[in-house]
């Protein structure tokens, strides 16, 4: 999770990283091709609180607009992984309809994301 170049071999949606960078912190920052409901998107990742092995926390406001949060707990020399996310919907994408389902097919992207990193990590 420390080299963004490594998300799409987890995040089933995400198509393409590149042009990865250091923040004025020294934390990363990289664009981005996202694919939700068929539509493929472009933006930029900002890392804007890091704390290595411990928490992660990111803001895109170019694209898809969101604010990740990933959470890294030693449970006994396991590691538990809480990620929360906040995102809005792309406006392509925004009718009562679209949004229930394209929620629920993130839910479940999200839930794929957490097991591929758990197998990488784990394998």
């Amino acid at each position: 999770m420390e080299d963004p170049l490594n998300l799409p071999e987890i995040w089933p949606s995400m198509v393409e990283v590149k042009n990865v960078r250091k923040n004025a912190k020294g934390w990363p920052i990289f664009e981005w091709v996202y694919k939700m409901a068929g539509m493929k998107f472009q933006g930029e990742t900002d890392t804007v609180e890091y704390v290595k092995n411990a928490r992660e926390v990111t803001e895109s406001t170019k694209g898809i607009q969101s604010h990740f949060i990933f959470d890294y707990n030693d449970k006994g020399g396991k590691t538990e992984v809480v990620m929360a996310a906040e995102y809005t919907i792309p406006v392509p994408l925004v009718s009562k309809l679209a949004e229930g389902i394209v929620g629920k097919l993130n839910e479940q992207e999200a839930e794929v994301m957490l097991a591929n990193l758990k197998a990488r990590m784990e394998g």
